[in-house]
């Protein structure tokens, strides 16, 4: 169990010195990734970005995710009973939440280049793997060097799957339990961070 996202993130930062050398981008998920983000940034001295990506819950459990989505891709395992008109209408409202978020973490700071960079991609931990996929498909389609996943914790399956996605040549994680509840269980302070929280992070590195 980690202590909160602060330790998790400097754990995993002894696990990537090996990328010093390298011409890195550190690109976190928020929320939650952003405080392992802003650890890893600090230790690869490498700049800190972000990737926007939105669950798309199932009609009836909106909790439940069936995919994923970003301000370009989509990542989707529909269910034969959920209509295309559900998935086109969620679709329109999460870009439409997508771009307000863009014009908040990017009000006072530009995208980073991932063209030809090393991509370490973090969050504070798996469930589903829909969002990291949705991320991992906007990263590749960046042309970066390669793709590093750094993560605290992730079901041992969803690790498998992630091994073999394109562009990926390593996967960094450090708990990898085949019995899986919620993320906020591996650690003792999970407390929730909210938009402002999120921005001060990103805006300070």
């Amino acid at each position: 169990m980690f202590r909160d996202r602060t330790e998790a993130g400097n754990l995993l930062a002894q696990k990537l010195q090996h990328l010093k050398a390298d011409s890195v981008v550190v690109v976190a998920i928020p929320r939650g990734g952003l405080p392992i983000g802003a650890v890893l940034a600090k230790a690869l001295n490498a700049p800190l970005d972000v990737a926007l990506t939105k669950k798309i819950g199932h009609p009836h459990n909106r909790e439940f995710a069936i995919g994923a989505i970003s301000l370009d891709h989509i990542i989707l395992d529909q269910p034969q009973e959920i209509s295309r008109d559900y998935i086109a209408s969620e679709t329109n409202r999460l870009r439409l939440e997508l771009q307000e978020k863009y014009t908040l973490f990017y009000r006072n700071k530009q995208p980073c280049i991932w063209k030809n960079k090393t991509v370490v991609i973090t969050d504070d931990g798996l469930a589903t793997g829909y969002t990291l996929r949705a991320a991992l498909a906007l990263i590749h389609a960046k042309k970066p060097k390669g793709i590093v996943i750094a993560l605290p914790v992730a079901p041992a399956a969803i690790i498998n799957e992630f091994e073999k996605l394109p562009g990926v040549q390593e996967v960094v994680c450090l708990q990898t339990p085949h019995y899986f509840d919620a993320v906020g269980a591996f650690y003792e302070d999970f407390r929730p961070i909210n938009d402002e929280n999120a921005v001060e992070i990103f805006e300070s590195n």
